[in-house]
């Protein structure tokens, strides 16, 4: 994994995130010098300064896309305003919930993902998802050729939003005739910066309100439709195949068996946080007030005792050098499916690439290898 800040794994996961989602080498580096010293100090420490280092350098792409858009370069204006998106994102996601400014610059990187989705005629469509009286938005990828298509739900970890799925597959499973729906679930993206949505165990039941939107639409085939998620999502999706049996197939990428427990690892400093001011962050998440309350619920975030229920097709993906998620899990998950008609287990390692967290230091030959699975498994329901 690239590591331009020795030490701090946590900033370091941020811009390899980002250059997964298309950033540019030469902006990021420019950008990471202004704040090297205090990176030194801690992930917790400084991310006030990464925020003010990155959101300068993503206004100033905004600015320069304005300036592509005034000319009628529509489609250099595009770029930019994806980059700019990405480096929002990784910005933003760095900050402690109660951080004022990180509510500005989310709003932001909504605005400027739709103008680059706009601008550069993508076909990318928002869609709201009804959901217990409440909502929660998703960003719709169609595949290409005659409709309707078979599609992925795809969902969220623990700390990433829909943009970030989006520019990291962008047209991956598009061009294999796949749709994507790239849910903002209950605890993550808009769901809870916007609507105070809390993330929830049984993921079957947002699942379900995914679903039910997908089955209105004439582009979507409602007998080949499947739950895919990474990293907290390698909890999620797996549970919302298990008990929504509309899913026809999923995907695990990095799994994540038993998230409950690794908390109680996580208290012994076992394995690396995904996000700075972690146990704030994941209280937030999960609607918790306190650490008491957050951890009385963690048992119920497992896939033990429910695996064994895993009856559709189910690919598990790994990375040999996940230093968040333990190897272990992966096998467990493997171990325990033992209903799944067609389980397939990937490990990916040095000869490949993709060995870290949800192959952050590499995701073209993970989200590639997992893209020809589901259209492979897809194709054999025609048959």
């Amino acid at each position: 994994m690239y590591e331009p800040f020795p030490g701090n794994y946590v900033w370091n996961l941020g811009v390899n995130i980002c250059l997964c989602m298309g950033a540019s080498m030469g902006e990021i580096d420019k950008a990471n010098n202004e704040v090297r010293e205090i990176a030194r100090e801690g992930a917790d420490k400084g991310t006030a300064a990464f925020f003010d280092s990155w959101g300068a350098m993503a206004d100033n792409l905004v600015r320069l896309g304005e300036h592509c858009e005034a000319v009628g370069h529509t489609l250099s204006a595009s770029d930019k305003y994806l980059r700019a998106t990405a480096y929002y994102i990784t910005a933003e996601r760095m900050q402690a919930s109660g951080y004022a400014p990180r509510k500005q610059m989310y709003r932001t990187l909504l605005g400027t993902m739709m103008r680059a989705v706009e601008t550069g005629k993508l076909g990318w469509e928002r869609v709201e998802i009804p959901y217990e009286g409440s909502s929660f938005p998703g960003l719709f990828i169609p595949g290409e050729g005659a409709g309707p298509r078979p599609t992925m739900i795809f969902c969220n970890g623990l700390d990433s939003v829909k943009e970030m799925i989006a520019l990291s597959v962008r047209d991956t499973f598009a061009k294999r005739g796949i749709n994507i729906l790239a849910v903002d679930q209950p605890g993550v993206g808009e769901a809870l910066r916007l609507n105070g949505l809390p993330a929830r165990y049984d993921s079957e039941v947002w699942a379900s309100a995914a679903i039910d939107a997908l089955a209105l639409r004439p582009d979507v085939d409602s007998d080949r439709i499947g739950m895919m998620g990474w990293s907290l999502g390698g909890y999620y999706a797996p549970r919302a195949a298990i008990y929504e049996k509309r899913f026809k197939l999923c995907v695990a990428w990095g799994a994540n068996h038993n998230w409950g427990e690794l908390q109680a690892r996580r208290l012994k400093n076992e394995g690396e946080n995904p996000v700075p001011h972690y146990w704030e962050h994941v209280m937030w998440v999960w609607g918790q007030p306190d650490m008491d309350a957050f951890m009385a619920l963690m048992p119920k975030v497992t896939l033990n005792g429910h695996m064994q229920n895993m009856t559709v097709p189910f690919l598990i993906t790994h990375g040999a050098k996940d230093r968040q998620i333990p190897r272990e899990y992966a096998y467990q998950s493997r171990d325990q499916a033992v209903n799944s008609p067609h389980l397939d287990f990937k490990l990916f390692t040095d000869e490949e690439g993709g060995v870290e967290h949800c192959s952050a230091d590499n995701m073209e030959p993970v989200k590639s290898y997992i893209a020809d699975w589901v259209q492979d498994r897809f194709l054999a329901m025609e048959r």
